[in-house]
C-alpha cells in the first residue's frame, strides 16, 4: 500500500507534463492492473443487484436520478482523492455502484432464453474492442489529442439522448443510441490509451476511471443492442 501511495504522489506531481518512457510504462501498467481489479466490484455489484432486485423496483425517473447523482458524486470524489491513499478505494466503490446500476439491464437480458449467451457475447465483444484499441494505440504515432473535444460532444449527445429515451421508451431510439455509444466510446478507448502512452495522462487512477467508463459504456450498449435484436423469449 505504501508503494501505491508513493506511486500516486509521484504521478500526481507530474500531471500534465511530458514524462519519461519508463514512467509512461509504469502508469500504463498500473492502469491495467487497477482496471482488472475494478471489474471484481462491478461483477459483485451486478450480482447483488440481480439477486436482490433492488434496481428493478426503481422507476425510470427515480433510477435516472439515483444513477446521475451517484455517478457524478463518485467521479467528483475520485478527482479529489486521486493523489491520496483513498483514491483506489473510492474508485472501487464507484465500480461497485456501476455494477449495481447495470444489474437492471442484466436482469432484463437474463429474462431471455438465451440471456447468458447474450451477456457472454457482449463481454467478448467488449474485450475484442479493447484489444483492438490497445493494439492501435501502441502503433499509431499521430497525436490524437484533438479528438477529445469531438468525442466529448458525442458523449454529451448520447447522454442527452439516453435521458430523453428513458421517458420516451423507444426501442428504435435505444438501438440508435447504443450504436452511437459503441462507436464513440470505442474511439474514446483509443484516445484515452494514447493519452497514457504519450504522457498526457500521468495519474493512473484518472486513467483507470476514463478507461473503465469507456469499457462499461461499450459493454452496456452492446448488451442492450443484443437484447433488442437477438433476445429469445420462451
Amino acid at each position: 500500500m505504501n508503494d501505491r501511495v508513493q506511486t500516486i504522489d509521484d504521478l500526481g506531481a507530474g500531471y500534465g507534463q511530458v514524462t519519461s518512457q519508463g514512467e509512461r510504462n509504469r502508469v500504463l501498467r498500473n492502469t491495467y492492473w487497477l482496471l482488472a481489479l475494478s471489474l471484481l466490484p462491478t461483477v459483485l455489484g451486478a450480482w447483488l443487484g440481480v439477486a436482490t432486485g433492488i434496481t428493478k423496483s426503481m422507476g425510470g425517473g427515480i433510477g435516472l436520478i439515483v444513477f446521475l447523482g451517484g455517478a457524478f458524486g463518485f467521479m467528483y470524489a475520485i478527482e479529489k482523492t486521486k493523489n491520496s491513499a483513498a483514491g483506489v478505494p473510492v474508485l472501487l466503490g464507484f465500480t461497485f455502484f456501476m455494477g449495481l446500476m447495470l444489474s437492471r439491464l442484466i436482469g432484463m437480458v437474463l429474462g431471455f432464453k438465451n440471456g447468458p449467451d447474450l451477456i457472454m457475447t457482449a463481454f467478448g465483444g467488449t474485450a475484442g474492442v479493447f484489444f483492438v484499441m490497445a493494439s492501435l494505440s501502441s502503433v499509431i504515432k499521430r497525436d490524437l489529442s484533438g479528438m477529445g473535444k469531438w468525442l466529448f460532444v458525442g458523449a454529451l449527445a448520447i447522454m442527452v439522448g439516453g435521458i430523453i429515451n428513458v421517458f420516451v421508451g423507444s426501442s428504435a431510439g435505444m438501438m440508435a443510441i447504443s450504436v452511437m455509444a459503441i462507436g464513440v466510446f470505442s474511439a474514446y478507448m483509443l484516445y484515452d490509451l494514447k493519452q497514457i502512452i504519450d504522457g498526457g495522462e500521468t495519474n493512473y487512477i484518472s486513467a483507470t476511471l476514463a478507461l473503465y467508463l469507456d469499457i462499461i459504456n461499450v459493454f452496456q450498449s452492446l448488451l442492450a443492442l443484443l437484447g433488442i435484436m437477438g433476445g429469445e423469449r420462451d
